[in-house]
């Protein structure tokens, strides 16, 4: 047998396939080199089971624990990573080519807030009408925009066209 676990989660009591094995006993105490028999018997005596922690050593090393509470407290500790484990998200904020400097104002601080809270924020700037043949007055307002963010954030996706609106991706730094 080969000494990689052959399904999910580590090997336990007679799924171990090797001679000897580096054994901890249930209080933690390092027993040393005992064959695998001596293990299991020494596990059976205590009503546990006799886990491989690390298949990769020479020999493995082998605990006696309770196994269905190791099971249990393995996913209690992936859930746990799971929750504190931040999500980016992209936050859309939907400008003018012709924004007043108040709305451009307000937009502006959501922005930098979007970023404080770690976010990406995608700023579109959508033309109407005749506004399409000026667009390099919302090519104007995408570089201010750039221009004030510099130091919080780095743009990730340039100004482009697409359709009828003009879209930047900026991160936070």
């Amino acid at each position: 047998m080969d000494s990689t676990p052959s399904r999910e989660g580590p090997r336990v009591n007679e799924q171990i396939g090797v001679a000897e094995v580096r054994l901890i006993d249930e209080t933690g105490e390092n027993v040393g080199v005992v064959s695998r028999d001596d293990a299991l018997a020494r596990a059976g005596a205590v009503g546990l089971d006799l886990v491989e922690i690390s298949p990769g050593a020479t020999p493995p090393v082998c605990k006696i624990l309770d196994y269905g509470r190791f099971k249990y407290e393995d996913q209690k500790k992936k859930s746990e990573a799971r929750k504190r484990q931040k999500t980016i998200d992209v936050k859309e904020i939907k400008m003018r080519p012709n924004i007043d400097q108040h709305d451009y104002d307000v937009k502006m601080r959501s922005i930098q807030r979007f970023l404080a809270d770690g976010d990406k924020v995608k700023v579109t700037l959508r033309f109407r009408g005749r506004e399409m043949a000026h667009q390099e007055l919302g090519m104007k307002v995408l570089d201010r925009v750039r221009e004030e963010l510099d130091e919080v954030a780095k743009v990730e996706q340039f100004p482009r066209l697409e359709g009828r609106q003009m879209i930047m991706v900026v991160a936070p730094r």
